[in-house]
């Protein structure tokens, strides 16, 4: 072969293996690793940069605001304390004022400009929504979505975006079994938002009820309306003796107090997603008036922050002392913190040699526990977060569960109780590698 042809055919060799690596690996792994193929965006020996959309501002800001700095504070505990296998997490936590739009521009830049390995903990039905194809476009983790719509479960559609909490669906038909039991006879009406929250929780209200417990009177509400007069005194005038309401928590105290105002007083239930009640109570609606609140009935999938012998709540309201000391210790904050906890989880089971693959691969495997009642339900074919709830009411101003939990499905399966035993955390509030 002639020499300046054999001399092409190196070159053309070489450009073939530097194309091949650059299509294997995006940044740095960490020192004497041989990277295997995979998309390393946002990952280097030091770093995992993530990023989240919030509603920091506007109109869902009182009820849901502050989630992702407990979250945050968790990950800056955990830095401290070495990282995940020599990294430490960086968040960043972007404001969309829980708008579509801003929500559209906000995740484009977290993918585009600012390169994040992964999106956690988007927060809301219809901002996530809106996302959900440039997500799928990118090939990005979507882990752990802060709603229970169960547009997050759809593996064959978004292979990459996980849920977290309960779905709506299995929520709500959990909640409607309870009224079916213990309402027998009653009027049932049903109050919630007007997106995929509302229409995901009535379709399960519905499914708990069964055809034989019809709805009296229905309605929904737009976030950023003022007043819900309309619709209370819609649910006063048609008797209703039980309300369900699919609704953050400000709407839920604008809605109680809103009855209080008419002499409107029946029994009020909602999920997690809009009843915890340090929220609730110091929402501008009930604040002042904490008793307005007894008596409501509430749905969750993991302890009350009021259960200071719980290790998963003493565990992370240790940690909200020291690194998320300007923000209560409330519901949202465990949250937040239960979030953080198990994205830790999963970037252990994932591995040192961190790919945005392994760490999909790693959510299907499952295998993670965390302070929930009910188990996770993450698979190749699940991508819902946990699979049941447990009731809670308030009295005398304390919020307290009550009974075994439940867990069923989105479809036809039967409400059945829970009495498996809740995982408990390390003592440093760190998982392991398996």
């Amino acid at each position: 072969m002639h020499r300046f042809a054999r001399r092409g055919l190196v070159i053309a060799t070489a450009a073939a293996l530097l194309a091949a690596t650059a299509c294997t690996s995006k940044s740095n792994t960490p020192g004497g690793e041989t990277p295997g193929p995979g998309d390393r965006t946002g990952v280097t020996t030091g770093e995992i940069l993530i990023g989240t959309h919030q509603p920091l501002t506007g109109a869902a800001a009182p009820s849901y605001g502050k989630i992702a700095f407990a979250t945050k504070a968790y990950f800056e505990y955990v830095n401290e304390h070495g990282g995940v296998n020599g990294r430490k997490i960086k968040y960043e936590i972007l404001d969309d004022g829980y708008n579509p739009t801003n929500t559209a521009s906000v995740v484009s830049r977290l993918i585009e400009k600012d390169k994040v390995f992964a999106i956690l903990n988007g927060l809301g039905t219809p901002t996530h929504t809106s996302v959900l194809d440039t997500i799928k476009e990118a090939k990005i983790p979507d882990l752990f979505v802060a709603s229970g719509s169960v547009n997050w479960n759809n593996p064959g559609k978004y292979s990459t975006t996980f849920g977290f909490q309960t779905d709506y669906i299995t929520d709500y038909k959990i909640l409607g079994n309870y009224v079916k039991t213990n309402f027998a006879g009653k009027k049932v009406c049903f109050l919630g938002q007007n997106d995929d929250f509302g229409a995901n929780s009535l379709t399960g209200l519905q499914a708990g009820l069964g055809s034989g417990i019809p709805i009296t009177a229905q309605d929904q509400y737009a976030v950023g309306a003022p007043t819900l007069a309309a619709q209370i005194t819609k649910f006063k005038t048609a008797g209703c003796e039980v309300v369900v309401t699919a609704t953050i928590t400000t709407y839920t105290g604008i809605a109680i107090a809103t009855g209080a105002s008419l002499a409107f007083m029946p029994q009020w239930i909602t999920s997690g997603t809009g009843g915890d009640y340090t929220t609730l109570v110091n929402g501008q609606a009930l604040k002042g008036h904490p008793e307005l609140a007894n008596g409501l009935i509430s749905s969750g999938y993991g302890p009350l922050v009021s259960d200071t012998a719980n290790p998963w709540v003493a565990g992370f309201k240790t940690i909200s002392q020291q690194y998320n000391k300007d923000n209560p210790f409330d519901g949202n904050a465990f949250y937040g913190m239960s979030v953080g906890y198990l994205f830790v989880q999963s970037l252990l089971a994932a591995g040192k040699d961190l790919t945005r693959e392994g760490l999909v691969a790693a959510v299907e495997k499952n295998g993670f526990v965390g302070g929930g009642f009910v188990p996770l339900g993450y698979s190749k074919t699940n991508h819902g977060g946990y699979t049941g709830v447990k009731l809670a009411q308030i009295k005398n101003n304390v919020q307290a569960y009550f009974g075994n939990a439940y867990v069923t499905d989105i479809k036809d399966g039967p409400v059945t109780e829970y009495t498996g035993s809740p995982a408990t955390p390390p003592a440093d509030m760190i998982p392991k590698a398996a």
